[in-house]
């Protein structure tokens, strides 16, 4: 229970410090300057995170875990007192990067050390308080963050993470031992880990400007994509010759292994595309104020924990697969209520949509990491949670790239719409000043509702459209990932046929 709680209390630091910068950032941009950094003050933290998950879960079944999760809460704490002492936008970032890689490192090993010390047929319950814990979070951060800036300072977002990463540390380093033996000698993939980082950094660099800072089919998206395929071509050459691979090839041909990471792959698509595009649809088309957007999207979080939490206590008894076609049948259903939206549509719509979505999630990423962990020898536990976990990040980066590129091609089309029809001069002074881009301030509550009501409309029809887009190919998501889950081994417990 005392190793339990220290993990979980890691795992709170680096969800709760994903979702308070959301409060903190308009400060700390006022503070320290540097609005053209602004973004990657998020940016950076995510890429350091997603390239070290699948490498923190390869070292896990080399080293001890004790030393690397105290190890990944030190450099978490360390680095967020660097940021809390920051002086420019540019150190922040780099406190940033670095409190990253620690969260990488704490997020891969939470779920590492709770299925080593879970008895296999109580794994799944165990795994799953994993997800109570983002549910708390999502509830907490934003509020908390903005308690923090309004009563103190930002800095202490950064600082309040000492004390709970201290008192993770005193947790894991007292009461945690090893429970998986590990190789007396260790051979370290550094070139199979230097070819993956380029190919991961490439990936999400491509997503996270495409459509939005640069063309799909400009020369750097282009370049970017290229990179990725010529260094997935050479991390496969190399692991193919490596004594020890951080990822083995051979993992893929298990139906587990490979299917269990797609499906997650493709939920985690469906749900971050929601998470990042709904809102618009609410507060743009519906004209929903800021509160009832908020109690919308957080049944998304809501729904998440509790299915997963939920399944917990019954997986075992249920089997993975069936949970996971459970799961995914949610995920199609509450995308395809989606589709039904519309300006009248209601908040309880709205809020029952996301939680059947959120379910869904919940169910299909348990599902699917209990899939994986089983699909692989015990000493590789480590590889299979990471490469699970990374495959959840992707996901969502590609969601979230794909949305906006969408997002973004209509908001260019209603520019062409409001001038076409000649309501140029009647939008609010500073609106028109950059184009496409500063049209997202016609979606405060307070813009649309002053607009003549015939620009209302446009903007709501345009602003629909491209939502609507993002709907569609969310239920595309979805039913793929259904089919996926379809192809999962009927597996039980402890890997074996059920």
């Amino acid at each position: 229970m005392t190793i339990t709680g220290a993990a979980l209390l890691a795992l709170f630091l680096g969800a709760l410090d994903a979702l308070v910068m959301s409060a903190a950032m308009p400060t700390i941009v006022a503070e320290l300057g540097g609005l053209q950094l602004y973004s990657w003050v998020y940016s950076a933290y995510f890429l350091a995170r997603a390239v070290s998950l699948p490498i923190f879960g390869k070292l896990a079944d080399l080293y001890n875990n004790r030393r690397l999760f105290m190890g990944a809460i030190v450099l978490f704490s360390l680095s967020s007192a660097a940021a809390g002492c920051a002086v420019n936008m540019v150190f922040l970032i780099m406190a940033r990067v670095v409190q990253g890689v620690g969260a990488g490192g704490i997020f891969a090993l939470v779920y590492i050390v709770l299925a080593d010390v879970a008895p296999p047929e109580k794994r799944g319950r165990t795994l799953s308080l994993a997800s109570s814990i983002w549910g708390i979070a999502s509830v907490l951060g934003p509020t908390l963050g903005g308690f923090i800036v309004t009563y103190f300072s930002w800095r202490w977002i950064f600082f309040v993470n000492l004390p709970l990463g201290a008192l993770s540390l005193w947790g894991i380093g007292t009461y945690l031992v090893e429970l998986r033996s590990k190789k007396a000698e260790v051979s370290l993939d550094f070139l199979g880990v230097a070819t993956l980082s380029t190919s991961i950094l490439a990936f999400l660099f491509a997503f996270l400007l495409g459509g939005r800072t640069y063309p799909w089919d400009s020369l750097p998206i282009l370049g970017l994509l290229a990179l990725f395929g010529i260094g997935t071509i050479v991390f496969i050459m190399v692991e193919k010759r490596a004594r020890d691979p951080i990822l083995p090839m051979g993992f893929f041909r298990d139906r587990g292994f490979s299917t269990g990471n797609a499906a997650v792959f493709l939920s985690s698509f469906a749900i971050f595309s929601m998470f990042a595009y709904a809102p618009l649809f609410i507060q743009g088309v519906q004209g929903k104020s800021p509160m009832e957007v908020g109690v919308a999207m957080l049944s998304l979080s809501l729904g998440w924990s509790l299915g997963s939490i939920g399944l917990g206590q019954f997986i075992d008894r249920m089997g993975r697969k069936s949970a996971a076609l459970g799961g995914a049948v949610c995920l199609v259903a509450g995308s395809a209520m989606t589709l039904a939206f519309s300006p009248e549509t209601g908040t309880l719509y709205s809020f029952t949509s996301f939680f059947v979505i959120g379910i869904g999630m919940g169910f299909v990423a348990l599902a699917t990491l209990l899939a994986v962990q089983s699909a692989v020898p015990a000493h590789a536990l480590g590889v299979a949670t990471g490469s699970n976990q990374f495959a959840r990040t992707l996901g969502g980066t590609v969601g979230v790239g794909v949305g906006g590129s969408l997002i973004v091609a209509r908001f260019s089309a209603l520019e062409d719409a409001i001038r076409d029809q000649g309501f140029w001069a009647q939008l609010p002074v500073g609106v028109t000043a950059q184009g496409p881009h500063q049209l997202g301030e016609l979606l405060r509550p307070d813009v649309l509702t002053a607009l003549p009501p015939e620009i209302r409309a446009v903007v709501q029809e345009c602003v629909g459209e491209g939502v609507t887009a993002v709907f569609w190919t969310v239920l595309a998501a979805a039913v793929l990932c259904f089919f996926l889950c379809w192809r999962l081994p009927q597996r039980g417990a402890s890997g074996d046929p059920e």
